[in-house]
């Protein structure tokens, strides 16, 4: 290779592939073969972080920038002066095993303009992975892009040799892709997303029948959506990932705050990215997985937005005072999810530990409880610690915890809350 060439479309396109972040846990089980090289399987591959802290890297490129669409917010639209470069499949797996081999990644993460055609970029994707599992024997992790408008065969030809795939909507509405990419339109990336949830599903059935049925894309599809380029509401953002979770079976969904690179028209006029939304974001999805809400619980039509000084759990529970306080010994599954300072694991632990014995103030501090929340909202064999139960005194008191929080030490290991 040339080296000196790489180099410099390595600067060009690594820096064009910053604003995807449609990439985490890969939960891949790929494992090593004789005569391989990487191994995916149980290894936490990420790119940022992995769940027990390790600090875990991709190769995060774009394969190319040169892009045959014009979207207004992103810097590789046609119309914008910038570098353009294009790695060819042979050099991207040669730098890839290189870096592998210098332990510098444990894994690649590819996405790409569209060049010249959704199916010729595709057609470039599928050689680069064919050339690093059957030429290079490369076992580790491999994420690539989706691309939308791709057939349907292509999209299950990749989904054979690679362990994710995202197929990125970044605009939640129609409206906000006629707007701002109208070379885009939501069939056109919901046919692909459809595509892989069919091949996971056959893959799922086929292992019933063998255990050697070959792979199809084993960590699941991702997507983004880019929050602020468009007047969306939140209640909008929200309910079409609760619809994309349902109906394509996400594994996630990424938020990603715009950031305004690019200038025009029909682009807001931000000075900074909106990060606290894209947290709240972030929370109120973490509700949609993993605490039994539903969009419409967590926003309505009369707040379609986030209060940017209360996590949604906290302001669904000051929307509700006639629930509680709630008795914690006996009080559903279901119902502890829902209380502020309760997380999936102290709510597992509490339904456990209450059928020995009733639960203490004490007891559920040693469970994982975050009491400085929780005490507002539930009772402990009848007894309320909260000194009051009026909705204007518990927020004043949240917000209060808000702004100490982050002054606070890290609890680690804990039951976890939300």
């Amino acid at each position: 290779m040339n080296w000196e060439s790489i180099q410099k479309k390595l600067t060009i396109l690594s820096d064009a592939a910053k604003y995807d972040v449609s990439c985490s846990s890969s939960g891949s089980r790929r494992q090593n073969q004789p005569g391989g090289i990487g191994n995916g399987a149980y290894s936490g591959i990420c790119h940022t972080w992995s769940a027990d802290g390790r600090c875990v890297s991709l190769l995060k490129i774009l394969m190319t920038n040169y892009c045959i669409y014009d979207c207004a917010y992103c810097v590789n639209r046609c119309s914008h002066e910038t570098a353009r470069a294009l790695f060819t499949p042979e050099e991207i797996a040669d730098l890839t095993i290189a870096f592998y081999r210098r332990n510098y990644i444990e894994g690649l993460f590819l996405s790409s303009g569209v060049y010249r055609s959704p199916d010729e970029t595709t057609e470039l994707l599928i050689r680069t992975a064919k050339i690093l599992r059957e030429e290079k024997k490369f076992n580790g992790y491999i994420h690539m892009k989706g691309i939308p408008g791709t057939d349907s065969r292509l999209i299950r030809e990749l989904g054979r040799y690679v362990d994710r795939m995202s197929v990125n909507i970044e605009l939640p509405s129609s409206a906000g892709l006629k707007l701002l990419a109208p070379q885009k339109t939501k069939e056109r990336i919901l046919t692909p997303m459809r595509s892989i949830r069919q091949g996971i599903e056959e893959r799922r059935e086929n292992r019933k029948q063998s255990r050697k049925a070959p792979a199809f894309v084993p960590a699941g599809q991702t997507t983004q959506l880019i929050i602020g380029a468009t007047p969306d509401s939140d209640r909008t953002i929200l309910r079409l990932s609760e619809a994309l979770y349902r109906q394509v079976s996400l594994k996630r969904v990424y938020y990603s705050a715009y950031v305004p690179a690019m200038t025009g028209p029909n682009l807001p006029a931000l000075t900074q990215p909106p990060l606290l939304r894209e947290h709240r974001l972030y929370q109120a999805d973490w509700l949609l997985r993993y605490y039994q809400f539903s969009a419409d619980e967590i926003l309505s039509d009369d707040a379609p937005d986030f209060d940017v000084h209360l996590d949604p759990k906290a302001c669904w529970a000051l929307r509700h005072p006639e629930v509680f306080p709630l008795e914690i010994n006996r009080a559903s599954y279901h119902m502890l999810l829902r209380v502020p300072g309760i997380g999936v694991t102290s709510a597992r632990r509490i339904c456990a530990a209450r059928k020995n014995a009733k639960i203490s103030y004490d007891t559920a501090v040693r469970l994982g409880i975050v009491m400085k929340r929780a005490k507002y909202f539930i009772t402990c064999n009848g007894r309320f610690y909260g000194m009051s139960s009026e909705p204007a005194f518990i927020r004043r008191q949240l917000l209060l915890r808000e702004q100490t929080a982050a002054y606070e030490p890290m609890d680690l290991f804990g039951g976890g809350s939300s």
